[in-house]
């Protein structure tokens, strides 16, 4: 018998038992580093750091990072990275944490709001 299967009884049996609950805390889709909830957004003409805002370039707005900093996202569902800098403050809704440009967002797969794994470079 395999480990995966001698692990994975366990996991059915108990999610049988609390309703699907206890998957949603197993390893799959976890965060080695720091996570954070992020969205794609679209900007006026200028970024706060007087660049323009380009939606096809890999950028992203923090409310405390510096500009220039560099941060690897990457989407824990399907583990696709990419790295971007940030250039914009933001974002200005609760419960979010970094926004990605439109380029970024497509590039690790996220279509609107979602957790992604962030490691600054």
């Amino acid at each position: 018998m395999s480990i995966r299967l001698i692990l994975a009884i366990p996991l059915l049996l108990a999610s049988t038992w609390f309703g699907g609950m206890v998957l949603a805390a197993s390893t799959r889709g976890t965060c080695p580093s720091a996570s954070m909830n992020a969205t794609q957004y679209s900007s006026s003409a200028r970024t706060a750091s007087g660049q323009p805002f380009r939606p096809d370039r890999l950028t992203a707005a923090h409310k405390k990072l510096p500009f220039g900093t560099r941060v690897k996202v990457t989407n824990p569902r399907t583990g696709a990275s990419t790295i971007v800098i940030i250039n914009d403050r933001g974002p200005f809704t609760r419960g979010r944490d970094i926004d990605l440009s439109l380029a970024a967002a497509r590039a690790i797969g996220l279509k609107s709001v979602g957790k992604v794994c962030a490691e600054i470079l």
